[in-house]
């Protein structure tokens, strides 16, 4: 047996010996090393905007008593700083970014959307209850009687205003809207009157009026007790003492109406409520459990709308599916077929409506239906006054045929394709076999494209279940509906009936939209699981 001049070399050079402690080191370091520079000052410059931009955020957080919040920013910094410097952490580097992202913009989202829908976050109940008091207390102030005139000069720190305050006494005290005021020794004087003062930057007469409607406003208060009242000022100069009508009692957790007598007592629901009822606005957001759940199914002001909305909404995504498949499947058997002349051009003129945003065509058809001024109407019917968008039933009639003009494109593409992977000799076999054109389609063909369609419709029937766009754009989901207690309309499906409860009209109750939206995630999540079971009979196929 022969050997190398390398294998002599080593025999000759005795039994290798480990590396020692020095020489790994040595070995990390050129290993280190070895990165490129650029990728060095990529990954450094990055890793500095990401810990700035967690620094910024903390300081944020920690001001507002965000505690929790906060040590979790913390947290998660220095996790992907240290994934990030290290070695052995390849998979965690190509694996973080997609799941922070995936916590923020999903798991958060899903989390704090199912946390409103237990609360009765709504309008007039969107702070806590520190806000709520101190809003109720300034929404009653009235001006003392022979308030003595206190000194001010309006300052701007980080475009808030304050008022640095000069009292009779001549004692120095800043505060704002939110900051009662506090004792300043360090001020700058003139004439007796404070003008200035470090870290803020004092307006001069014309900066002054351009901010006098939110200065006019402002109510800056003595002191954390409500009770103690606040100054106001009408030009920026001179401040008055106002006081409220109501009065606070922390101990016995009341509101009193000093001018009537009337006690608002804290009811656990929210808001200050006298005996008959009434209630003090704004008031603040509390946990009222399933109540929100309760109300949508046994108040018939929101079960009425809800149950026509739901069935709706099943209509219109079966009816959707159903429609854009049918048409589609169709367009794409007549086009598949080779005796058919001028294919491309035909193909490329059916899935125009594919290629425009959904939102803009769904515009244009509102445009074109219109009863006035419509080209339906006024072009095509000779000027006819027909309310598709108007009438309940043409509403949702024009609804779906829109939705079949924008919908079959997609539907088309896919059976084209699918067919189009169908093997030609299985068509030939039943041909020669005696089976007719018909049969073929039904018993071969259809069957075999349900197996690569039947996860796509299912994701189309979800998609229609959800579809905001066209149901905003082409009717905003009317006509209303002016029986329902909350805004709702003939043609509005769930996610714009939601979409209405918590964005439109003078009341706003976002806890109710979050339940709403709850339910609708529970129904998809449910058709979807049922519909995947069903095609899974298909699979046999394939």
């Amino acid at each position: 047996m022969s050997t190398t001049l390398e294998e002599e070399e080593a025999v000759a050079a005795g039994p290798v010996k480990p590396p020692t402690t020095q020489q790994k080191r040595a070995a990390r370091i050129a290993d280190s090393a070895s990165v490129g520079i650029t990728t060095l000052l990529i990954k450094i410059v990055s890793l500095g905007l990401v810990d700035a931009i967690a620094v910024y955020a903390l300081f944020i957080l920690f001001a507002q008593k965000e505690w929790l919040i906060g040590a979790l920013v913390a947290v998660v910094t220095v996790l992907v700083n240290w994934i990030y410097f290290s070695k052995r952490k390849l998979p965690a580097k190509y694996l973080t970014p997609g799941v922070i992202f995936l916590v923020i913009f999903q798991i958060f989202v899903i989390g704090y959307t199912g946390y409103i829908g237990f609360t009765n976050y709504s309008t007039g109940h969107n702070s806590d209850k520190d806000q709520a008091v101190s809003a109720l207390m300034n929404s009653a102030l009235e001006r003392v009687p022979d308030s003595p005139t206190y000194a001010v000069t309006v300052l701007d720190r980080a475009g808030q205003l304050n008022l640095l305050v000069t009292d009779p006494d001549g004692e120095v005290s800043v505060g704002n809207a939110e900051t009662p005021l506090e004792p300043m020794d360090d001020a700058t004087m003139e004439g007796g009157t404070a003008v200035a003062l470090d870290g803020y930057t004092t307006l001069n007469f014309a900066e002054v009026l351009q901010r006098t409607d939110e200065l006019t406003a402002m109510s800056v208060p003595f002191s954390s007790d409500p009770n103690d009242g606040a100054l106001r000022t009408p030009d920026g100069s001179s401040a008055y003492v106002y006081s409220s009508t109501l009065e606070y009692d922390a101990t016995a957790d009341t509101m009193t109406d000093v001018t009537t007598g009337t006690v608002y007592t804290d009811t656990g629901e929210g808001a200050f409520a006298a005996p008959d009822g009434t209630q003090l606005l704004p008031g603040w957001k509390v946990n009222v459990g399933f109540d929100n759940f309760v109300r949508a199914f046994t108040e018939e002001s929101i079960r009425g709308p809800l149950i026509s909305v739901t069935i709706w909404t099943f209509v219109f995504a079966l009816v959707s599916v159903a429609s854009t498949f049918f048409l589609g499947l169709f367009l794409a058997i007549v086009f598949n077929d080779k005796r058919m002349r001028g294919r491309k051009f035909y193909r490329v003129a059916m899935i125009l409506p594919y290629a425009f945003p959904a939102f803009l065509s769904a515009l244009v058809w509102a445009g074109m239906l219109s009863e006035s001024f419509g080209f339906v109407n006024q072009v095509l019917l000779g000027g006819a006054s027909i309310p598709w968008l108007t009438d309940p039933t043409l509403a949702k009639f024009s609804v779906l045929f829109v939705n079949l003009w924008l919908g079959f494109p997609y539907m088309f593409l896919v059976c084209t394709g699918a067919l189009q992977s169908i093997p030609e000799e299985l068509e030939e076999a039943a041909t020669v076999d005696g089976a007719r054109p018909w049969a073929v389609f039904r018993l071969i063909k259809l069957p075999l494209l349900l197996v690569t369609v039947a996860p796509l419709l299912i994701a189309s029937f979800a998609f229609n279940f959800n579809n905001f766009n066209l149901i905003y754009m082409l009717t905003g989901g009317g006509p209303r509906d002016a029986a329902a207690s909350v805004n709702v309309g003939s043609t509005d499906i769930l996610i714009s009936m939601v979409y209405k409860v918590a964005f439109t009209g003078q009341t706003r109750d976002y806890g109710l939209a979050s339940a709403f939206s709850i339910i609708i995630f529970i129904l998809v999540a449910v058709i979807a699981i049922v519909s995947f079971r069903k095609t899974k009979a298909l699979e046999e196929l394939n």
